[in-house]
Order: C-alpha cells, then sequence, then structure tokens
C-alpha cells in the first residue's frame, strides 16, 4: 500500500489523466464512426454509379481500359464477377484485407439488387451493383481501402492521445508539487513541535481547505506556546511557593536539635513549623481543587438558593477577621433566588470578601450590593482597600499571582483563591470582572445566570 501522499496524487492524477484520455478517443471515434461510414458510403455510391455509366457508354474493353486507368483506384478497389464467381479486379491492395464476396451477395446483384456493408470499422465500405455490358449482367463490388480522411482522423487522435498523456502528465506533476509542498510544511511543521520548538512560520497563503487547515495549524501552535510558557510559569511558581516553607521547615526542624533551647523558643520553633506546613497543606488542597475544577470533573450540584442569604451568612462567618480592625459592612442585598452549586458558590465569596478584608485599612468600609435584571444577577463587591495596580488587574485570575509582591509576607496566601473563583463563576456560566486604582480600593462585580427551578 502507498503511504506517500505525494505518490498517490500524482498517480491519482495520472490514471485520471490517462482513463479519461483512452475513453475520451474511443468516445469520439464511435461518435464520429457513423458519420464517416456515411460520408464514405456517399463518395463510394457516387464513384460506383459513374463506373456504371462508364460501362454503358463504352464497350466492354474500352471500358475496362479506361477504369484501369482511374486515379480513384488508390482509394477504392474494384471487383468485377461474371455469375460463376470468376472476377477480374481493378486497383492496388497495399496490403489491404478485401472483404468476402457470398454467392448470395452475388447472385443478388446479378439479379439487379445492391449490396451495401460495413465489414472492417472506420470508412470501409463494401459496395455491390449490378453492371450491364455487352457481355451481360455482371456484379461490380466496389470497396473501399484505407481512406486518406479516415487515415488522417486515426493518426490525428493517436497524436492527441499522445501529446495529451505527456502534457498532462507534466503539468500534473508540477501541480502535484505545489499540492503537496504545503502538507510537507505541515509535517516539518508538527516534528519541530514535537521537539519544543514553537518558533515556526509557515506562510502559507493558500485558500480553501489547505489555507483553512494551515490557519488552524498556526492558531493550534499559538496556543501551544501559550500553554507551554503557562507551565514553566506554573512549575517555577510552584517551586518557589514550596521552597519557602520547606525552607523554613527544614531550618527550624534543624534548630530544634539544639540542647540548649529553652522551652518558650522550643514552642514558637513548632509553632512555626506548624503554620509552614499548615500552609503547604493548603496549598495543595487549592492545587488539587483548581485542577479539578479546570478539568470540568467537578460535577455541579444545582441547587435553588438565596443569594443575599448566602452572603449574609458569608460575612457572618469572617467576622473574627473583619471585627478585630473595625472593618464596617454596608450591605444592599435584594433578595434574589437563583439554581447555583451551593459549596462552590459560597467559595466564591469567601475568597473575594475574604481578600477585601485582608487588603482593607483598619476600619474601613466593604459595600456589597446585589442588582437583578431579566437573565441575570450582578453582586457588587468594593472595599477601600491598597487596590492593584492596572498591569497587575490583567494577570490576577492567574494561578500563584500577587498582586502585591512587596506585602506578599505580610498578607500571606497563595496566589490561588482569585484563580479558583474564576473557574468556578466559569462553571456557572458566568463572568468576573475587576475596577481598581492604587491606594483608591478595589471593586469585584459577579455576574451569574439566573436559572429558574423546576420545583
Amino acid at each position: 500500500m502507498i503511504k506517500s501522499l505525494y505518490i498517490r496524487v500524482v498517480l491519482t492524477f495520472l490514471v485520471s489523466v490517462i482513463a479519461g484520455t483512452v475513453i475520451a478517443f474511443y468516445v469520439s471515434t464511435w461518435i464520429f464512426e457513423e458519420k464517416l461510414n456515411q460520408n464514405a458510403q456517399i463518395n463510394l455510391r457516387n464513384f460506383g454509379q459513374d463506373v456504371v455509366r462508364i460501362y454503358k457508354t463504352l464497350p466492354l474493353r474500352e471500358a475496362d481500359a479506361f477504369v484501369s486507368e482511374m486515379k480513384q483506384l488508390n482509394s477504392y478497389y474494384i471487383r468485377i464477377y461474371e455469375a460463376n464467381g470468376q472476377f477480374q479486379s481493378y486497383g492496388k491492395l497495399n496490403g489491404h484485407k478485401l472483404a468476402v464476396v457470398t454467392m448470395d451477395n452475388l447472385k443478388k446483384v446479378i439479379d439487379g439488387g445492391v449490396v451495401q456493408d460495413t465489414p472492417n470499422g472506420i470508412a470501409t465500405v463494401l459496395l455491390g451493383l449490378p453492371l450491364k455490358t455487352e457481355m451481360g449482367t455482371k456484379a461490380m463490388f466496389l470497396e473501399t481501402l484505407a481512406p486518406p480522411s479516415a487515415s488522417f482522423v486515426i493518426k490525428w487522435g493517436l497524436t492527441f492521445a499522445i501529446s495529451s498523456l505527456i502534457t498532462g502528465s507534466l503539468l500534473i506533476l508540477i501541480a502535484s508539487v505545489f499540492l503537496v509542498r504545503p502538507i510537507k510544511m505541515l509535517t516539518k511543521a508538527t516534528k519541530r513541535i514535537a521537539a519544543g520548538d514553537f518558533n515556526i512560520k509557515l506562510n502559507i497563503k493558500q485558500a480553501g481547505e489547505l489555507g483553512t487547515l494551515a490557519r488552524s495549524f498556526e492558531e493550534m501552535m499559538h496556543d501551544l506556546q501559550q500553554l507551554e510558557q503557562m507551565r514553566r510559569e506554573f512549575v517555577t511558581n510552584v517551586s518557589h511557593e514550596v521552597q519557602s516553607p520547606l525552607t523554613s521547615i527544614s531550618g527550624y526542624a534543624l534548630a530544634l536539635k539544639q540542647v540548649n533551647l529553652s522551652d518558650h523558643e522550643r514552642s514558637r520553633y513548632l509553632d512555626i513549623i506548624i503554620t509552614e506546613a499548615q500552609r503547604m497543606s493548603k496549598m495543595s488542597d487549592s492545587l488539587l481543587k483548581l485542577s479539578l475544577l479546570e478539568s470540568q470533573s467537578q460535577q455541579l450540584r444545582l441547587v435553588t438558593l438565596s443569594l443575599d442569604e448566602q452572603i449574609r451568612r458569608v460575612i457572618v462567618a469572617l467576622q473574627p477577621q473583619w471585627s478585630a480592625r473595625n472593618i464596617r459592612f454596608e450591605l444592599n442585598l435584594k433578595a434574589v433566588r437563583l439554581m447555583a452549586d451551593h459549596d462552590l458558590l459560597n467559595q466564591v465569596w469567601t475568597n473575594i470578601i475574604g481578600n477585601s478584608i485582608k487588603f482593607s485599612m483598619d476600619g474601613g468600609i466593604i459595600n456589597v450590593s446585589i442588582k437583578q435584571d431579566i437573565k441575570n444577577v450582578i453582586v457588587r463587591i468594593s472595599d477601600t482597600g491598597i487596590g492593584i495596580s492596572y498591569e497587575d488587574q490583567k494577570r490576577i485570575f492567574e494561578r500563584f499571582f500577587k498582586a502585591d509582591r512587596s506585602h506578599s509576607r505580610k498578607y500571606g496566601g497563595s496566589g490561588m483563591g482569585l484563580a479558583i473563583v474564576k473557574q468556578i463563576v466559569s462553571l456557572h456560566q458566568g463572568d468576573i470582572q475587576v475596577e481598581s486604582e492604587p491606594g483608591q480600593g478595589t471593586t469585584f462585580f459577579v455576574t451569574l445566570p439566573i436559572l429558574t427551578s423546576t420545583e
């Protein structure tokens, strides 16, 4: 089996051209065969009638001599039969195979009838005419040799077929090179991508299916390049985030081996180790949670819930964090019921409001409001905290990204909370947006579709 696409394309085209040319030649021959035979019959009949008139007009010997000198004998062959089957012929055969004259045909012509047949294909006609002479009625059979017109048609047809095959084959070979070249380029590009090289330019300008394939390939290549960049950043971030607590745990564990440590220092070192271990555990849980959400293996368990009541409960659950810092909440929560996953949506409000509390100044204000239209509900959570720069706003939903690196130790966190929020909102076919100015606070807008309950 031929595996090369180039060879298959070339062979397909060649077979098509050859078969098409041969079929066209035979079809043309078949179509024009009848017309050629008709023309040959007319010409032969006219010539035969001329010969009949010559024998009517001239004596037999003079007529024989006259006929034997006629130039038309280059194209026709004449046989004049007696009733007993003997005949006299005029003309040159030049390798031509004579048609068989049966006794029935001979008797029919002697009796005054006419015989006409096409025994050898194109433009070869056998014509039998009665010939009245002074010696009585004879049977004259005229036969077309290979006439110049038919010979020319056959030669022209063969020349046309051969020229067509040669020219068509060359054109197909050239066209196949241009046809297969983009596919070869795609094949080479695929191998380079498999080797990790994404800096490839195809420069395929063709339209149609190959052009569409090339553009789709370039888009895929761009997406793979972004995925590779994200993978590298992810590995770097994980290594960095894990290295920090591991360093602390390792350092304080070594410090615990000192003999002269006081009970207070030993207890403090153990608290630090426990805190760092908990931070690693929380980061691991967050990674697993985000992985499940992004793989869409997390199935939404939709229930009808009261959105305003859910947000109030989250704020109450976080009271120890905001009351200790004298942070106040201003609520404008319109009663709204929608269908959503209660636990996942609860995590959205916990993460966003928790961040607002974390990054707000002592004595700050957090405003939470709900608006509703026909299809959607919009939750607005606004704080008066440190804010986020415009450049960082583009990346705050990326995993491990921390908007304020200078405060990372002060505020803590793994940088995956908003990535989880983004994924949960997307699973609910919603959207989340952020508006912020450094030093002026941050506002999150969460838009969720309202799905009516069937209860």
